[in-house]
């Protein structure tokens, strides 16, 4: 239990130093917003098996604070990363993340998934690591809406809990006609689609 006396530290930021992607980020973050103190182990699982090019569009679907999303604008300085949340601490985060670490091709801005994502056809790479409590109508609407963002070959990426994995398999194969599963660890899976 905290004492009043605690109060002031803890509403202090946090700060995460973090090598993505081969990328040294330092990154601020806040009590309440997902993974405060450390990079979760699915993003570390997914980081390994990304694959971007230096003029990819990319979306960062739920960035929390930016991690995926910085890490990946670095990875495609002749592209762009838009880096959705709807939680506006993460957004602010994520730009206040992008200033620190001299990020100019990143922007977060609030969106309920793709309600502010008004793009059809126009990324290469959507990216997200799928909160466990997702829902089957929320990701069915996702997984639509990412298909119609994605241009023909884009890729859409997500790491999930393994108990998320055939419910993703199926959805992925429902929406997109394919399936790759790209890693199985203990705890996450990272699964790929691509629009054909």
């Amino acid at each position: 239990m905290f004492t009043r006396e605690d109060i002031p530290k803890l509403k202090q930021d946090l700060s995460v130093q973090t090598n993505l992607l081969g990328y040294d980020l330092i990154l601020k973050t806040r009590w309440g917003v997902f993974s405060p103190r450390a990079i979760d182990g699915g993003t570390l699982l997914l980081m390994k098996y990304l694959d971007i090019s230096e003029s990819d569009k990319c979306l960062d679907l739920g960035c929390g604070y930016g991690p995926i999303g910085l890490a990946v604008a670095k990875s495609c300085p002749q592209g762009e990363v838009h880096m959705v949340d709807k939680d506006f601490i993460a957004v602010e985060l994520s730009n206040t993340n992008a200033k620190l670490n001299h990020i100019n091709n990143a922007e977060a801005y609030l969106s309920d998934a793709f309600l502010s994502v008004n793009k059809d056809n126009y990324f290469d790479q959507i990216i997200s690591n799928v909160p466990a409590k997702v829902g089957r109508e929320k990701l069915s609407i996702i997984l639509y809406d990412a298909y119609d963002a994605l241009k023909p070959g884009g890729k859409i990426t997500f790491v999930t809990i393994n108990g998320l994995r055939n419910f993703i398999k199926d959805n992925f194969k429902s929406v997109f006609g394919n399936y790759k599963k790209l890693k199985q660890g203990q705890k996450y899976t990272i699964s790929q689609a691509i629009k054909q």
